[in-house]
């Protein structure tokens, strides 16, 4: 695994870090996790940038954001027992396919 995957691994581990933080802030009325937003954010982009040097565009932003949204949909519901549809279920998987899809089209 090269170092550029290592940091999409980091960028994609801090995206859904600032996005939890954004539920657990409650609207920016709890300050830590309202810094934190900002903090893992930052360090998200800050990765993200730097493995956009050996990572195709195309390719480092599908695995970012459907890696990101899929741990979300299940940090979700698991830890905010939000619900576990099967219209949710099924929409997962379809992200995954796309994922794949892009990634095999190099």
């Amino acid at each position: 695994m090269s170092i550029s995957w290592i940091y999409l691994i980091a960028a994609i581990t801090f995206e859904v870090s600032g996005t939890i933080c954004m539920k657990l802030s409650e609207g920016f009325t709890k300050i830590v996790p309202s810094v934190f937003i900002f903090v893992f954010y930052g360090l998200s982009f800050t990765f993200l940038n730097l493995a956009l040097k050996r990572i195709e565009v195309s390719v480092a932003y599908a695995v970012w954001a459907a890696l990101g949204t899929i741990l979300v949909a299940m940090i979700g519901m698991i830890w905010f027992r939000e619900s576990a549809t099967f219209t949710k279920l099924i929409s997962i998987t379809l992200i995954i396919i796309g994922v794949i899809g892009i990634n095999s089209s190099r």
